[in-house]
């Protein structure tokens, strides 16, 4: 049967005896408490990282300065020393630009800026101030300038294996929009209006036809001796012609 426990009687203990059971209890209650807080062994406590301040932003105040562009790039770093040496070079001897006079003027080749010339390969070089409808005629010139004389040539057809006279005047202007179709040389003594032209001269007769541009001759009478339509010789006219011109020129 249960042996009831003996019943103790504190007041006939000492004072220190009871200080001792009383701290014994306290100790064994507190170790409960410990053994109770402990985490499980198999869950793991988190811990957040700490991370490290951020700078502190340090504004910069630029002030523009009129004529520079600003860039994002890091300027280069200056260079020292003396700048490289200039490239041996001839020096200027006059000024860049400004009115040119005499042997300096701007020519071609010996017509200047308002005659054309015949080379000797054939064809002409027109002058630097002719104007549009002069270039068209003297171009044009140049493609049959070295053609046969055909007599008839150029009249049923423009494209054609040789040219006469009037057909090779005819040919040029065409080119230039100033006449509709072939002419012979009589129709031609009515073209245009009467008197020279300033850059453009037609001197036609009943026989025979030719004109002057920018100072030189277009005539199939002087391809026997040079071999080419161009010629930088003037007949003036001379021999009975009517000079016509086409307005404006």
């Amino acid at each position: 049967m249960p042996v009831s426990p003996m019943p103790i009687d504190l007041s006939s203990r000492k004072p220190w005896a009871l200080a001792l059971v009383l701290a014994l209890f306290l100790a064994g209650c507190g170790a409960a408490e410990e053994e109770a807080a402990a985490p499980r062994a198999d869950v793991k406590a988190s811990h957040h990282a700490e991370l490290p301040p951020l700078p502190k932003p340090r504004p910069k105040l630029v002030e523009p300065v009129a004529g520079q562009v600003q860039s994002d790039a890091p300027a280069e770093p200056a260079t020292t020393g003396a700048a490289a040496p200039e490239q041996d070079a001839p020096k200027p001897t006059g000024p860049a630009s400004g009115a040119l006079e005499g042997a300096d003027a701007p020519s071609a080749i010996n017509g200047g800026t308002k005659n054309a010339t015949a080379l000797d390969n054939g064809v002409a070089l027109p002058p630097l101030e002719a104007p549009t409808a002069v270039l068209k005629i003297i171009e044009a010139g140049n493609a049959i300038a070295r053609t046969p004389y055909k007599w008839g040539g150029g009249h049923g057809r423009f494209v054609d294996t040789g040219y006469d006279c009037s057909g090779s005047v005819s040919f040029a202007l065409y080119a230039a929009g100033l006449i509709a179709g072939p002419s012979d040389s009589s129709g031609l003594m009515h073209w245009g209006k009467p008197g020279r032209g300033k850059w453009v001269t037609v001197f036609s007769n009943p026989g025979h036809v030719y004109m002057e541009v920018a100072g030189i001759r277009f005539d199939t009478s002087g391809a026997r001796a040079t071999g080419s339509r161009w010629q930088n010789a003037l007949r003036g006219g001379a021999g009975g012609f009517v000079a016509r011109h086409p307005p404006g020129l």
